[in-house]
């Protein structure tokens, strides 16, 4: 049995082109650097749909692993994973902008979040529609933290490589 959870979504301009952003939200293994949740992701070689990770997440004194499946990866333009846990589906899209690549950080739950993670966002992260309205300014900030990664390493920048 699931619970209903309400869509999240959030979106910035990068001024890169899709290739530079992919490379950083592609390597999920840096999740950590921008969420502020998700403190680490490991998996195992190159990351392609059907790949396995695992997420370790904290919030305060309450940390927690989830487990997700590749779902989506086109390079270039989108990556999506599975958690396990929560039947949730958490991806980044790029396309093309005026000035430079758009990026879309969306968590779905289209049959709703497990029973299990419900009940353990309502007794230990404050509420499902709390935790949600933080899930989505974490999406923002992270999104701006990305921002800042991708920005510093484009040429004229004086963050170049």
């Amino acid at each position: 049995m699931s619970v209903a959870a309400r869509p999240l979504a959030a979106t910035i301009e990068i001024a890169a082109p899709a290739e530079a952003v992919w490379a950083v939200v592609s390597d999920v293994r840096r999740t950590g650097e921008w969420s502020p949740e998700c403190r680490k992701v490991l998996a195992r070689g190159p990351v392609s749909e059907g790949s396995r990770i695992v997420g370790l997440n904290r919030r305060g004194l309450i940390v927690w692993p989830t487990t997700a499946k590749v779902v989506r990866c086109e390079p270039g333009k989108a990556i999506a994973w599975r958690v396990t846990e929560n039947g949730t589906t958490w991806s980044y899209e790029l396309e093309p902008s005026a000035t430079g690549t758009r990026l879309t950080e969306r968590r779905e739950a289209s049959a709703g979040v497990t029973r299990l993670s419900a009940t353990f966002t309502a007794a230990l992260l404050g509420g499902n529609d709390e935790h949600s309205d933080e899930l989505e300014q974490g999406m923002r900030a992270g999104l701006a933290t990305i921002k800042q990664i991708v920005e510093a390493r484009q040429p004229g920048h004086a963050g170049t490589w």
